[in-house]
Parts: structure tokens; sequence; C-alpha cells
């Protein structure tokens, strides 16, 4: 990927989108707690650059899951959750983009949308943390359709997509829905996180203040502070977590990635961390090209071959 050029990386993203399959999160389409949501889904076509695969959703109700599946599978899955600052969820920059990558050394991606947690579902807060436990449950029970191991299934997650995948690995026993059918009785821990530019802590000092501010307001109490602070919430059970982030991000502070990495290894929690000088925020794949952080996915794919 370090050597390819933006247009090369447009050709690959529209292969992949055309041999890409989609099916809900939910079995009836509607997440259970959008009922009293008021929010309309609306597909925004250029919000991340001028090309066709710069697109993104708001008002999602009915979260969606992406296949995007290799020729030859090596047994490993791994549910994507994009960002969007908990305003939005991106399609193309952290979803589409990773596929030719990834699927060329066997990794089968599931990219989902999910619920907002300022949207007004029953949920609350936990709205995209009750989807991430759907979805990772679902793809267990279901994983022979798509020759992977119900055992090797991890969460990648980017920018506030990287909290929700966070949530995912320290609160996947938390009871945050009511269950609907047999998928529900699968577990919901990831065999390990992969957490791009996360929003992790609440902490004010080093938060994000969007995200904290879709998830916990503006006078959140210190319970709410430490329930959605992904570093205090993890244990000694928190999956094994590989984090990269750029020391110039400017929107989500590299000291993030710092404190999950610390609270991990207090915890003897195997974690490893890629911190690159340059790349600022939401550098993905695309905006990743011909900088010393490109090489990115080749360094999570070393990672996670060792851990699953």
């Amino acid at each position: 990927m370090r050597n390819m050029s933006r247009e090369d990386l447009l050709t690959l993203m529209d292969v992949a989108v055309q041999h890409a399959s989609t099916f809900p999160v939910w079995p009836q389409g509607e997440a259970p707690g959008a009922q009293v949501s008021t929010v309309r889904f609306q597909l925004e076509e250029h919000h991340t650059g001028p090309s066709r695969f710069d697109r993104s959703v708001t008002g999602v109700r009915a979260p969606e899951i992406t296949v995007y599946a290799p020729q030859n599978p090596n047994g490993v899955g791994i549910l994507v959750t994009p960002g969007g600052s908990y305003r939005r969820v991106v399609l193309d920059k952290e979803g589409s983009a990773l596929a030719s990558c990834f699927n060329a050394k066997g990794y089968t991606l599931f990219v989902m949308t999910y619920r907002l947690p300022g949207d007004g579902h029953a949920e609350g807060a936990d709205a995209p943390l009750a989807d991430v436990q759907r979805a990772m449950r679902t793809l267990r029970a279901n994983a022979s359709t798509w020759h992977i191991d119900p055992e090797r299934i991890g969460v990648m997650g980017f920018s506030a997509g990287g909290h929700a995948a966070a949530s995912l690995g320290t609160r996947y026993n938390e009871s945050v829905y009511a269950p609907l059918d047999a998928i529900d009785q699968q577990s919901a821990r990831p065999a390990f996180m992969a957490l791009v530019y996360p929003v992790i802590t609440m902490q004010e000092a080093i938060d994000h203040p969007q995200s904290r501010q879709q998830l916990i307001g503006e006078t959140p109490t210190a319970d709410q502070i430490r329930r959605y602070s992904a570093e205090q919430m993890a244990d000694e059970h928190t999956p094994p977590t590989f984090l990269l982030h750029a020391v110039d991000d400017p929107t989500v502070k590299v000291e993030n990635s710092v404190v999950m990495f610390t609270a991990l290894r207090r915890l003897g929690v195997p974690v490893e961390m890629h911190l690159f000088e340059q790349g600022a925020h939401g550098f993905g794949i695309r905006d990743a090209l011909g900088l010393p952080v490109a090489i990115w996915p080749e360094l999570m794919m070393g990672w996670i071959a060792t851990k699953v």
C-alpha cells in the first residue's frame, strides 16, 4: 500500500464495493431502541472528499454490515467500526478503502454502520454498544457462512468508532439491550481489538469534545465519565489490543492511545502501540499514502497473526 497512488486505491475501492454484500445487524432491520428516536437516515455523498467513495451516513436507525470477503479466507474476521465524531459514520475512508489490502492477506472484513449516542434511541449513549454487541454475536453465530473461525473474530475501530470498538472490548458482558433470539446467547467478546486514532477517554484534559458531548453531555457525573472511559473499564479479561496513532493528531489527542496502553500494560493484557510523528487525524489508507504511517496495515496484520 505504501507505493500506491490515490487513483489506484480508488480503482480497488470500486472493485471491492461491486463485490460486497450487505445485511442488517438487527433481524427486523431497525434496532429495537430506534422506535423512540425521531432521526431520519441520510446518505452524504461527498463528506470526506470529492470521489464517489467518500460517503457517510447520519440518522442511522437500521445498522448494517457490509461484507468484504477475500478469495482465500484465512479464517479471521474483523468487525470494522468507522469513525465520524459520533455524529455520522463514514463508509469508505475507513471502510471500503481497507478491503483490498486486508482481503489480499485472507482477512474477511465486516464494515458496519451503528446508531449514534445523541440520536435519542432508547439505549441512549449505549446505542452504539448495543449495535456492536449484536453485530459481533451475529458474526460468531454465522461464522461458517463466511469460512471464518468464530473464535478468531476481532474488532477494528477508527476515531469515535474506536471508542465503540473499545467499548465492545471492555463492556462486552454488559446487558445493554434485551435478548432477541439464540444469536444473543453468543459471546460478544472480540478475540482482539485494533484501535486506530481512537477516542478512548472522557477525561476532560485529553478527551475529544465532540464525542464527549454526544455521549455524556456538558455536566456528566463521575460515574458517566468512568463508564465511557475505556481505559477505566478495562480489566484483565480485555482482549489483546493494537493501538495506532499519529503524534500530530489535532482532533483526538495521542494521549487517548497512551492512557489505554498504560492501563492495559498494568493489567497484564497483551498490547502493542505504534505512534507515528506525522499523519494528523483520520488518515486511514488514503491520507497515509506517501507517509511512514502508510505501513500500518502490514504492522497490524502482522500483530493479528500472532494473536489468533
